[in-house]
């Protein structure tokens, strides 16, 4: 649905001219890379190494991992070593490693709805099951609708915080309480549940808002990272599966992850991603600046009348579509050369995606559109005609 729009937006900017079209389909960081990425490309560049683009361990180069490791020992307080990374083709290839390791034909995935539209996707890569849970109305998890959505099958469950679409943060307390059900379920089921945390955007975060960590709240934790929105690298596909080091089985898994990482056909991280982002394990993009455009974009859609819960993080805004066919919505903002994503894409039907990672002068535009599509479907008011011997006017 995503690539649908993309293209869609492709075809628009021939008719019309980049400048009159408003894209806000694709999640492509515009947000320029920090100055020391590129400081570090040009070192590393420029530096003699022997086989720089040449293969690597399959697991990652050791110098990469153990920067990951003590990166997460930090911010964590977890004695993590290069024996628990693996380095990846990004987010995607992390999860798709992930469940490739653990899935057995027939074990159930949870995902929470609205979701990242190629979850079930990657579970049915590998004949997995997807039970689809939904959110509560905030888009946190509704921790007793997962409890009955586990079964005997059930292998894990994969949660998004910062979350796209909605820019939702899963509290401390949500984050707590999945940890205490897994447990619970797992003692019942005498076989653990994988708690796999999908965190692309972990640091793309507004307002003081902290992400919890997965990884200290329980030990069947696995998360999927990628380095596209911190560094604005998406196109370089690197990221990294982190494990606890005290996961079920931890040797047979990180022996799953390895040999996975190699043979589903992206084979292995970028060699000079790895050289690089070994030094910059605590830079990002500067985020006021995302900040900035989120709230020019909910102002303008507030003033307009839309609906929508403020994002906490990542560069998403999930919109309250102003009637229920959100399909039909998003057809009628294309009139006004505006693209964005019908929520039903990711499972959550009466609602639209807008990616704001974009200039900030294409936010500013769209917002006059906006607010004509809206106004086609508010209510309209009816005149009464005027009483018999009176002023004339309305009451």
């Amino acid at each position: 649905m995503i690539r649908k729009m993309f293209e869609e937006g492709i075809t628009l900017k021939k008719k019309h001219g980049e400048d009159k079209v408003y894209d806000f389909s694709l999640g492509n960081p515009n947000v320029d890379h920090p100055e020391a990425f590129k400081r570090e490309l040009i070192k590393v560049a420029d530096q003699e190494i022997k086989l720089k683009h040449g293969y690597t361990p399959n697991a990652g180069y050791p110098e990469t991992r153990l920067a990951v490791a003590r990166k997460i020992s930090q911010t964590t307080g977890l004695k993590m070593t290069a024996d628990h990374i693996v380095m990846s083709c990004g987010a995607g290839g992390a999860l798709n490693v992930i469940l490739k390791a653990l899935l057995d034909p027939g074990d159930e995935v949870i995902i929470l709805t609205p979701f990242f539209v190629e979850y079930p996707f990657y579970i049915e890569n590998y004949d997995g099951v997807v039970k689809y849970v939904p959110t509560r109305p905030d888009f946190s998890p509704d921790i007793a609708a997962i409890g009955r959505a586990i079964t005997r099958k059930t292998k894990a469950v994969i949660i998004n915080s910062p979350n796209n679409p909605t820019g939702k943060v899963y509290s401390q307390k949500s984050i707590t309480d999945l940890a205490r059900l897994f447990r619970k379920k797992g003692r019942e089921r005498k076989r653990p549940i994988y708690l796999v945390a999908d965190e692309p955007y972990s640091e793309i975060v507004f307002d003081g808002v902290k992400v919890p960590s997965t990884l200290k709240a329980y030990s069947n934790s696995i998360i999927a990272y990628s380095y596209s929105k911190t560094l604005s690298l998406p196109g370089e596909r690197i990221g990294y599966i982190a494990v606890h080091p005290r996961i079920h089985e931890a040797d047979d898994l990180m022996a799953a992850l390895i040999l996975c990482t190699r043979i589903l056909g992206f084979v292995n991280a970028p060699a000079l991603m790895q050289r690089i982002v070994t030094h910059l394990q605590h830079v990002t993009v500067d985020v006021k600046i995302y900040q900035k455009k989120r709230d020019l974009l909910c102002r303008g859609l507030a003033a307009a009348g839309y609906e929508f819960a403020k994002p906490q993080g990542a560069f998403y805004l999930f919109v309250k579509s102003p009637i229920p066919d959100d399909a039909a919505f998003v057809h009628r903002l294309l009139q006004e050369n505006i693209l964005v994503v019908p929520g039903s894409g990711f499972g959550c039907p009466g609602y639209f995606r807008i990616a704001f990672c974009v200039e900030d002068s294409t936010i500013a535009n769209a917002l006059e559109g906006f607010a004509r599509a809206i106004q086609d479907f508010r209510p309209q008011k009816i005149s009464r005609p005027a009483r018999r011997g009176s002023s004339g006017r309305n009451p």
